[in-house]
């Protein structure tokens, strides 16, 4: 029998109009489902169960009435911490942060909230957001629940973890060069990068952008909309668009898909998830896609030059610390931070700069594509203890090479599961759009997803 906590959002809400399922019981089902797991997964922050409680029994009384407040009323989700909400601290992972409620909700937790969502937790990040790990100075150990002994990727790290445990239908992280797309894929789940500006956010960045993390295509596409609804906070925002979310059909016959084994820079492709994306790839083609092997559009030279930029844009944030402060830092992030003092400032402009050779290396190949495939990462998985694959600060951007272009491209990317090691590690596929194309992602997504075969349970305790 399936748990209430493992119902998706679109199958929640159908039974909240139908009156066959409360709000109340849901969220209960969720918080026991919390208790058990959290002890070992460490996903979460300033979980509120009174307040979840509160938000689900007035959310059962508007369904009673027939007047939800939204298209996700009722329905358990998480925000990443540093996603701000009314009330809460934003400790952004780092031990460094005084702990100050935040005044209001940012844009993604402010349209959850409208929507009537039951904000159960914030979830766990590194410090700053700067690894793709659940290590941080400040929470505790996130852990990935498909194997406690490994990593459940990051820096939406918590985010992952709990959509892969069962802590609710919905997640929402950050992603600045696969903050979302690389737990997703670690942790078996759907996460969507949108294209920049497609969800407002607060403060916005040159390739930051939210998205969900979810089990199901269909649920990532609920939350959007929601979380795409504009908001005057973002000076990247999007101008408003008529969405239709729920229309997830397509044909894959004719589309002309890009297959990108080789990103051009970074670590080695395991030959385990070789294998899987490949194999999705021939699903595809045997539908009727037009799908062809394309080179690589990332250089050595272009992922250092944004490891320079990166570097002295932390080192201005953390040189401002006292030293005290200073040395409450992930040793990881602080050693990357600081080396940030030594680049010049030529080295950080001709770093930023190769943000525009990556954007016109994606502008060329998209102009006789409509989608391309790749793995979301180069490997299924690392030790939970490891601050990254390599863990080495002179290396830290190594397995982000199939993620970061598409964040500076501004394009939208969803990560989702295509197969497990021998060892039972799940499997990331990336499927990229067109700029803008945020829906023709998620319906080839949602094509991928109807056709791939069966996926092994959920992980239980």
């Amino acid at each position: 029998m399936t748990s209430l906590a493992d119902l998706s959002a679109v199958d929640l809400v159908a039974r909240y109009r139908d009156r066959s399922l409360s709000p109340v019981e849901v969220t209960e089902a969720v918080l026991q489902r919390i208790e058990a797991w959290e002890p070992k997964l460490q996903a979460l922050w300033a979980l509120d169960p009174a307040g979840a409680r509160a938000a689900a029994s007035a959310s059962a009384a508007r369904w009673a009435e027939g007047r939800p407040l939204g298209p996700v009323d009722g329905v358990p989700v998480t925000i990443k911490e540093n996603i701000a909400t009314k009330g809460v601290a934003v400790p952004v992972g780092t031990a460094t942060t005084a702990l100050v409620p935040a005044a209001e909700d940012a844009p993604p937790a402010a349209r959850l909230r409208e929507s009537g969502a039951v904000i159960l937790a914030k979830t766990t990040m590194p410090d700053y957001g700067m690894l793709s790990s659940g290590l941080s100075s400040f929470h505790k150990l996130a852990r990935n629940p498909w194997d406690l002994s490994s990593n459940p990727g990051g820096s939406s790290a918590g985010a992952g973890a709990a959509a892969a445990a069962g802590y609710g239908p919905i997640h929402v992280g950050t992603d600045i060069g696969g903050s979302v797309r690389l737990p997703a894929g670690w942790c078996g789940v759907v996460g969507l990068k949108p294209s920049l500006g497609r969800i407002p956010i607060d403060p916005p960045y040159v390739g930051r952008v939210a998205g969900p993390m979810t089990r199901t295509v269909a649920d990532t596409a609920l939350a959007m909309s929601v979380l795409s609804l504009p908001d005057g906070r973002d000076g990247m925002n999007l101008p408003p668009a008529e969405i239709d979310w729920s229309d997830l059909a397509i044909d894959p016959k004719g589309l002309r898909i890009g297959l990108m084994m080789d990103i051009g820079a970074g670590m080695a492709l395991d030959p385990e998830v070789r294998d899987a994306v490949e194999a999705a790839a021939r699903l595809l083609d045997a539908e009727g896609a037009v799908v062809e092997p394309v080179p690589a559009i990332l250089t050595r030279e272009m992922l250092d030059g944004l490891d320079d930029f990166w570097r002295a844009r932390s080192w201005d944030d953390v040189e401002k610390l006292p030293q005290e402060s200073r040395a409450k830092i992930l040793p990881y992030i602080r050693a990357w931070a600081e080396s940030g003092a030594q680049r010049s400032g030529l080295a950080v402009i001709r770093g930023f700069n190769r943000t525009m050779e990556m954007r016109k290396a994606a502008a060329r190949l998209f102009g006789s594509l409509d989608f391309v495939l790749s793995p979301t990462a180069p490997v299924a998985r690392f030790p939970a203890e490891l601050a990254s694959p390599l863990n080495d600060p002179d290396k830290p951007f190594e397995h982000i090479g199939y993620t970061v272009v598409w964040n500076m491209s501004e394009q939208p990317a969803v990560s989702i599961n295509c197969g497990y090691t021998r060892a039972g590690a799940p499997i990331g596929l990336q499927i990229v759009g067109r700029r803008f194309d945020d829906l023709g992602v998620l319906r080839l997504a949602k094509a991928y997803e109807d056709r791939r075969g069966p996926q092994r349970p959920w992980p239980v305790l």
